[in-house]
């Protein structure tokens, strides 16, 4: 699934506005932040993630562990919080965070 920079650029305007829906912190990947991100994924389409983790690189290893078990794509990653977009063609136009910015920044 690979996005064009004009729709990266556009969903990372998007994102500006979001707060993070999941955090992971030192303890690692569970069971349940894979559910919640899933959950989180198929509800709002476009993401962030706050890694609650010192070291750098601990957090891009976490990003990319993240990414193989949720099959998100990667669309920033600025300190601690990545923004993560996985489309969902069932999508509830209420809940996503994509169909409701849809009329905002530039777009359409």
């Amino acid at each position: 699934m690979s996005l064009s920079q004009a729709q990266k650029k556009a969903f990372r305007s998007i994102g500006h506005y979001l707060d993070p829906v999941v955090t992971v912190s030192e303890n690692g990947i569970s069971e349940g932040v894979v559910a919640e991100l899933d959950r989180a994924l198929t509800d709002h389409e476009l993401i962030k993630v706050k890694l609650a983790l010192p070291e750098r690189d601990d957090r891009t290893a976490m990003i990319e562990e993240l990414l193989d078990a949720s099959g998100a794509e990667l669309i920033q990653k600025i300190g601690k919080v990545a923004l993560f977009y996985r489309h969902n063609p069932k999508v509830n136009p209420k809940l996503s965070n994509i169909k409701r910015f849809e009329e905002h920044h530039g777009r359409r």
